[in-house]
């Protein structure tokens, strides 16, 4: 059941995305008064038509769902069959190269389009989200050095306010690939007080993070992560060794032989890492303190000897609902669309140049998977994640690669730059070209993906 549900909504996203796009296409091409002959959703036989309209579109369906297109009246596909006279005006080819560039341009125009509008609906509704409280587990980290603490709440970066550990992720990540240092504004518990709160603020360094770093878990590598909650004992399981210690629900562990237990996400650390041993712990329960010892039950795991205490914490992080009002969604919508568009071509030049792996570049296999995670977890992230994919969709047919709708936008501001098209012989190589160049990079995305799966 769940091969077939990430079948499904791989094929569903994935069809949408690229009906959004070719109408994009098919709207600009009616508006600027070429001839649509065709706009099929999928790609190969087609298997089911009607034919509409004045022009009598033929709207299909076709065997490959992977895909889509619109054909348009084209001289270059017609061969021997001659343009009806009264047709001639309506052929793509004798529009002006404005009309050309606004037609080609429209199909990722509508992918980004798409994405705002989900984006918006999103942010209308209210997505919940991890709140920006963060988890500093060495005094040896550059977060720690830097003037970060456990607990401490992320305000704003740089004067721009922050909710949720997604926007820290991500405007640090922006931060990092400009190679600039990040001012943050935390809130944490203030010294001497016991409700109290502060606010301080901490000058983050990110040059030192190279391009490699931020291919995985940047944050990690300077000492910090998302905040979880305190290790407080939920269920107890009967006959586990939590229960013959003495252990109850709702106990606090503030220790673990001497040493403090930061959060349950560290004690559940601890107690796996001694399977077998004794372990003193220091409770607190209903304002007392005392201690118990309590032995871990030695388990296999992956083929790893670990200890179990056979105990339920909570380790999900506190949350919050990122919302807005109407007009508030739209802007914070174009502006997070924008950003991923940016971050993803900036992202793609550092691959170009060596500064981050190819290993970043993923195919379909990657994009089903994750298109049946997010399904699995629900409507928001489903949606979140088709907004996504329809932002990547829109930077990869931008790509000044022939066979790519950005690789006609380059032929045709050559032609505004020079005057004249491009010659048919370049445009046959330059086809060849980017076709072989869209293989290897298919074949990378493959491969990465395999690779990804496995491990």
């Amino acid at each position: 059941m769940k091969l077939i549900q990430t079948i499904l909504a791989f094929l569903v996203a994935l069809g949408a995305l690229v009906t959004i796009h070719e109408f994009g296409h098919y709207l600009a091409a009616r508006l600027c008064g070429v001839k649509v002959l065709r706009f099929s959703v999928g790609m190969g036989k087609v298997i089911f038509s009607r034919k509409l309209g004045k022009d009598q579109t033929e709207w299909a369906i076709s065997m490959l769902p992977l895909g889509g297109y619109v054909k348009m009246l084209d001289m270059r596909e017609q061969g021997d069959i001659p343009i009806p006279q009264e047709d001639l005006a309506r052929e793509f080819c004798r529009q002006s190269v404005w009309k050309r560039i606004i037609i080609v341009a429209a199909g990722p125009v509508a992918n980004f389009l798409l994405a705002i509008v989900l984006y918006a609906g999103l942010f209308i509704h209210g997505i919940p989200e991890p709140i920006a409280k963060i988890r500093v587990p060495s005094n040896n980290s550059v977060a720690y050095e830097a003037g970060l603490r456990h607990g401490d709440r992320i305000l704003s970066i740089n004067g721009l306010a922050v909710q949720s550990w997604s926007e820290v992720q991500w405007k640090l990540m922006q931060r990092a690939l400009a190679k600039g240092a990040a001012e943050l504004v935390v809130e944490r518990q203030a010294s001497g007080a016991s409700n109290g709160k502060e606010s301080r603020v901490v000058d983050l360094p990110l040059q030192q993070l190279s391009a490699k770093d931020l291919e995985g878990d940047f944050l990690s590598k300077l000492g910090f992560s998302l905040a979880r909650p305190a290790a407080i004992i939920g269920e107890i399981l009967p006959g586990g060794p939590a229960q013959l210690a003495g252990l109850q629900q709702n106990d606090r562990v503030l220790a673990v032989n001497g040493v403090a237990v930061l959060d349950g996400l560290s004690f559940t650390e601890m107690v796996s890492a001694s399977p077998g041993t004794p372990l003193k712990l220091h409770i607190l329960r209903n304002q007392s303190e005392f201690d118990i010892v309590a032995t871990p039950e030695p388990e296999s795991n992956a083929g790893t000897r670990v200890g179990r205490l056979k105990v339920k914490l909570m380790l999900a992080p506190e949350m919050t609902v990122v919302s807005a009002g109407l007009f508030d969604s739209v802007l914070k919508a174009g502006q997070k669309t924008w950003d991923t568009s940016l971050m993803s071509f900036k992202m793609i030049g550092k691959m170009l140049v060596g500064e981050i792996s190819l290993k970043n570049v993923t195919g379909p296999l990657t994009i089903a998977d994750y298109a049946g995670q997010t399904s699995r977890t629900g409507v928001i992230s489903y949606l979140s994640f088709m907004a996504l994919i329809s932002i990547s969709l829109g930077v990869m047919n931008l790509l000044p690669i022939p066979v790519l709708d950005g690789g006609h936008l380059l032929y045709y501001s050559l032609e505004v730059l020079t005057g004249k098209p491009v010659s048919e012989r370049f445009g046959e190589i330059a086809q060849r070209a980017g076709l072989a160049l869209l293989m290897a990079m298919m074949a990378v995305a493959f491969f990465n993906d395999i690779v990804r799966l496995m491990s």
